[in-house]
């Protein structure tokens, strides 16, 4: 379905030429220079080509960079190995003009061997144009044959621009010509017949098209754009030895590979280039799997979807950030316009890859129509949906109100690199579909709140218990467990774990008070045990908190007046005693379920003790509203 789907889009996209897909027997190689030849086959000059683009930095700033043309020549890449394998009107300069750039680092015997290579495939090269002349009545055609009769591969020295290139490919333009030789209408109706003619593969039902064609004995182009597959390119199909061939399909390197996958010439083409096109233009990650994501026929969701998942980079423009940020909202709450995202009854595909040597594996592929994605979608919002430790109202950098994929997966390793591999796909797959979220995320972010992390500078520690963290954990408990957990604290929820985690925030919050300047609070040197084992805690820290209050009420009494210390002493004392009255014991060991609520009660109730701003800038704590009411 993978290919069929891919074909089907080739098919869609070869309909507008301004998207630049290849037609059949053309492929798109980066040109880097022009070998510009007079009428009569006299060289002209030697010519970069190259496209200069202009980009705005973080700092403002215009930043210039070139880069090869990327122009539609006749052929495929350049096959690997170690044979004469010359381009049609295309090609390196080792085949264009015999010269290659000497590298001082290898030996004599090294550059030699390079330059006689050099010269072997020049002749090759020269050879098979000579002989396509016959055949070709074009006069542009001809003059480069001129050129090529006419070249000796020493003259390249007396042209500086050849030492400068050292990656890319070369064109023909004849002198006063607008366009490039192989683009000559003449050249082209040729090569479009003789690409077609010189099919001599074997005929097969194809899995594809389900017609009976001349079977791709390897699927071309190779598929580029894969972070940390290889440069020039890998194969999502491909057969080369025995042990990856079915039985009575073997001898993979004349006939097997096409025999084993039957796929024609024509499908292949058109997927390979439907998937190049993918990757270059709509290029996402999600951990470390390269993701593209398309749709049956043309919709806006093309174009925001991909970063509604995996987030918006930093290099889009603010008003995409915003109408993205828009579009996520009005999902959320369930008011999203028919023309937000396109006709809900129109298909999509997600298709995520990573690299296995010259391969490509499939890390994850995910269909079905965009109304089932956006009320998924949609689920998963709404259940990630917490009280935010840092929004508008007290932060110039807020936390996400909608966070990504990728910053969900970032919550289970200390850096991106230690993302499992296999954690990408499952949690697609969960927020894809609605189905169970994958334990090894909630496992990952467990151990991340475990540990003590230290501030970059050295001044303090970090928070282990997040806004996003805290969040995965909020669905995690109503996905797979069925529990009620609300957005913001619950002072109804009498889970253990959930009331060990709220009395933990407010024993931290009174040392805090009672010593500002403390390096490390019971957070640092006692969460880990206090979620696991509560019983071989608590009753140290109990014993601690009468001395913290009266050292807090101090604190208080210096800042706001001895009345007001007085009532949030009060405040403190009823908030910690309610907590207390619903606990009838300390559990010796809290399972997995119940250590996440203890982060959610720790989460929910840090965020209340800490003041916040109101619409008249009147700043209000919890226990300053827990002594109102009392």
């Amino acid at each position: 379905m993978i290919l069929q789907s891919l074909y089907q889009l080739y098919q869609r996209l070869a309909e507008n030429p301004n998207n630049g897909l290849p037609s059949a027997g053309y492929s798109l190689q980066n040109v880097s220079f022009c070998v510009v030849i007079a009428e009569n086959g006299n060289l002209i000059e030697i010519s970069p080509c190259a496209t200069e683009s202009v980009e705005i930095g973080k700092n403002g700033k215009e930043k210039k960079s070139t880069r090869p043309l990327s122009l539609l020549v006749p052929g495929q890449a350049k096959p690997p190995g170690q044979g004469l394998n010359p381009c049609f009107l295309w090609d390196n300069t080792g085949y264009m003009l015999g010269y290659k750039p000497l590298d001082p680092k290898k030996s004599s015997a090294e550059q030699e061997k390079e330059q006689k290579r050099s010269l072997a495939s020049f002749e090759a090269f020269k050879s098979r144009h000579l002989e396509a002349e016959l055949e070709i009545a074009d006069s542009s055609f001809s003059t480069v044959c001129r050129f090529l009769e006419q070249w000796s591969p020493d003259h390249a020295d007396s042209h500086p621009i050849l030492q400068s290139i050292t990656s890319g490919f070369g064109v023909f333009q004849i002198s006063g010509h607008t366009c490039f030789v192989h683009q000559s209408p003449p050249v082209a109706n040729w090569w479009k017949q003789h690409s077609v003619s010189s099919s001599d593969g074997e005929t097969a039902f194809c899995l594809v098209t389900g017609k009976t064609q001349a079977i791709a004995l390897t699927h071309e182009p190779a598929i580029k754009g894969v972070k940390d597959a290889q440069p020039g390119g890998a194969k999502l199909v491909s057969f080369n030895e025995k042990a990856y061939e079915s039985f009575g399909k073997e001898d993979g390197r004349k006939v097997g590979q096409g025999r084993n996958a039957p796929v024609s010439e024509e499908a292949a083409f058109a997927y390979c280039n439907a998937l190049n096109w993918l990757l270059t233009n709509r290029r996402f990650r999600i951990g470390d799997a390269t993701t593209v994501f398309w749709t049956a026929a043309p919709t806006p969701a093309e174009a925001f979807l991909p970063w509604m998942i995996s987030g918006v980079p930093d290099a889009e423009d603010l008003e995409t950030k915003q109408r993205i940020q828009g579009i996520l909202e009005r999902v959320s709450r369930g008011t999203l316009a028919s023309d937000d995202l396109g006709d809900p009854s129109v298909p999509y595909y997600i298709l995520g890859f990573s690299p296995n040597s010259s391969r490509l594996s499939v890390r994850f592929w995910h269909t079905g129509n965009l109304s089932e994605l956006i009320a998924n979608l949609k689920l998963h919002l709404s259940q990630l949906e917490i009280v935010r430790q840092w929004d508008e109202t007290n932060s110039k950098n807020p936390e996400p109100l909608h966070p990504s994929t990728y910053q969900l997966l970032r919550q289970t390793a200390r850096d991106a690199d230690g993302i499992s591999p296999l954690l990408a796909g499952s949690l697609m797959r969960s927020i894809l579909l609605g189905t169970r979220y994958p334990d090894t995320l909630i496992n990952g972010v467990m151990n991340r709140i475990r540990v003590v992390e230290k501030k970059a500078k050295g001044e303090g520690t970090l928070d282990n218990v997040t806004y996003l963290r805290a969040a995965i954990l909020k669905a995690w408990l109503i996905r797979n467990h069925h529990q009620h957990i609300t957005i913001m604290l619950d002072e109804t929820n009498t889970n253990p774990g959930y009331l060990l985690g709220r009395l933990f925030a407010v024993l931290e919050k009174t040392q805090q008070d009672a010593l500002p300047n403390i390096n490390a609070t019971i957070r640092d040197r006692f969460y880990s045990s206090a979620s696991a084992t509560p019983r071989a805690v608590f009753g140290r820290l109990l014993r601690m908190y009468p001395n913290h209050l009266s050292k807090a009420q101090s604190e208080w009494t210096s800042k706001i007046g001895s009345e007001k210390a007085i009532k949030r002493k009060n405040g403190r004392e009823i908030l910690c005693q309610n907590i207390l009255d619903d606990l009838s014991d300390f559990p010796a060991h809290l399972n997995l379920q119940n250590q996440a609520q203890f982060a959610l009660g720790y989460y929910h109730q840090r965020k209340a003790l800490f003041p916040s701003k109101t619409k008249n800038d009147v700043t209000t704590s919890h226990e300053e509203s827990e002594t109102a009411i009392a």
